[in-house]
């Protein structure tokens, strides 16, 4: 029997003298096995971890960002794991984590940045000087609204020897790829590459009580290697775990205050308007917030030059709650959930006086949202992280469904598939790592704040 896995952050950093990986799991209901809890503790061979950042984000004298980088052991160690994901822990002020995180995850973050580079010119047309130019204003923006970010950015720039435009570039890769006239890309719009289905549960609704989040990350199946787990502890104790790209801040997760955001691409025809700050800069700023309502106040205030779908939840003793965020440039809408479901996929639904421009596209997203809410409500019991799941491994019009595989008649920049599957418990304030697609991705990794 394959055990489900979780890997609390603070056991991780206990377990670093003994070059050991504490592995806990809560007694989930996750399929149809009941799971009791359990402590299991594995060596690891040397070079398993790897310590960076015992000094000042400066190299002066001062508290030390600590940083645990792993790579997590192939499939003999961690049979559910079909793609290694490295797991970078960091504390300390947002320059000594940014610094941390990019000496950690260097060599990844060079292998992302490449990448994008690559795609940048392919996609977009924008040569070097063009994306270090976008950068370079990007980080004009993040300074101006989010000096924390933009000091944990420039410190990931230093750490990982990266120039720090490059760093902003890859942050800001929706508007650079998808054809932000202001960022000087001629690029095809963002309705013809639907990326992600998300899903929020309410208690009333959901088994226990708990306030779910979940969500299918659909993206190029060539990105999937440059994904790291990042986790985070500032200086005032605001701990964040999200998955995201190497040298990226955010992209899914939550917070130890209980926030949580699952992200949804839009596309309209404001997006291109200068002054934004950076997509995933945006979605840091969400998990950065102790309360919902300053979630909300970070995302809908901050400009935007692309357009964004934030759906958002946080645990509550007494009950959480659950928002919709469509976010273009220069408006916003909000959706509410209905019989304690919130479900929602790559287009705008809160009747914004915008133009889709999945109109021009189409696509399954269409049906993605609406076939997901009605499986939800159709579930007679109250909702576990199983029904979630069987939700998201829904394959109707195959291979371009909620579980989506890659079509092999699209253009190779234009290939998507779910490469993780993501289950957050506000509650509990852990996230459960699938890799994607969900219908042969195994049970996963939990890790818990």
């Amino acid at each position: 029997m394959r055990r489900n896995r979780t890997t609390s952050a603070a056991a991780l950093r206990a377990a670093w003298a003994r070059r050991r990986c504490i592995r806990f799991t809560r007694g989930l209901d996750f399929g149809r096995v009941r799971l009791s809890p359990m402590i299991r503790i594995l060596r690891f061979p040397p070079g398993a971890y790897r310590e960076v950042g015992r000094e000042g984000a400066a190299g002066s004298p001062g508290p030390a960002a600590f940083t645990l980088a792993r790579r997590v052991p192939g499939p003999e160690e961690w049979p559910d794991m079909n793609t290694p994901l490295t797991v970078v822990d960091v504390s300390g002020t947002p320059e000594e984590m940014g610094t941390a995180y990019g000496r950690a995850a260097a060599d990844l973050i060079n292998l992302n940045v490449t990448a994008y580079l690559d795609r940048f010119s392919r996609g977009a047309g924008l040569d070097l000087a063009a994306v270090t130019a976008q950068g370079a204003a990007f980080r004009e923006t993040t300074l101006s609204h989010f000096p924390r970010l933009a000091a944990m950015l420039d410190g990931v720039a230093r750490g990982a020897s990266v120039a720090p435009e490059l760093i902003y570039a890859i942050n800001a890769r929706s508007e650079l790829l998808y054809g932000a006239p202001a960022c000087g890309s001629p690029g095809a719009s963002a309705g013809d590459r639907g990326e992600c289905t998300s899903l929020g549960v309410l208690g009333p609704r959901s088994e226990g009580g708990r306030t779910l989040l979940a969500q299918n990350w659909d993206w190029h199946p060539g990105h999937r290697d440059y994904n790291v787990l990042l986790i985070t502890r500032d200086e005032r104790g605001h701990e964040v775990i999200t998955l995201t790209e190497a040298g990226m801040l955010a992209k899914t997760g939550l917070n130890s205050a209980g926030v949580g955001v699952c992200v949804n691409l839009l596309g309209c025809d404001r997006d291109g308007r200068p002054g934004g700050v950076p997509y995933h800069v945006l979605l840091r700023s969400v998990l950065e917030a102790d309360s919902l309502s300053w979630a909300i106040r970070n995302a809908m205030r901050a400009p935007r030059s692309a357009s964004i779908n934030l759906l958002l939840g946080q645990a509550y003793p007494g009950g959480g709650e659950l928002i919709d965020l469509e976010l273009a440039p220069g408006d916003a809408g909000w959706l509410h959930p209905v019989d304690g479901v919130l479900v929602h996929a790559n287009h705008f639904e809160a009747a914004l006086p915008v133009y889709d421009t999945i109109k021009d596209w189409g696509g399954s997203s269409l049906f993605r949202s609406a076939r997901a809410r009605r499986l939800l409500t159709a579930v007679p019991n109250p909702l576990t992280p199983a029904d979630l799941r069987a939700v998201l491994q829904d394959h109707h019009s195959h291979p371009v469904a909620i579980c989506r595989h890659a079509d092999d008649r699209d253009a190779d920049d234009d290939r998507s598939e779910t490469i993780w599957t993501v289950f957050m418990d506000l509650d509990d304030r852990f996230i459960r790592l699938v890799p994607g697609p969900p219908c042969t991705g195994g049970e996963g990794t939990t890790y818990s704040l």
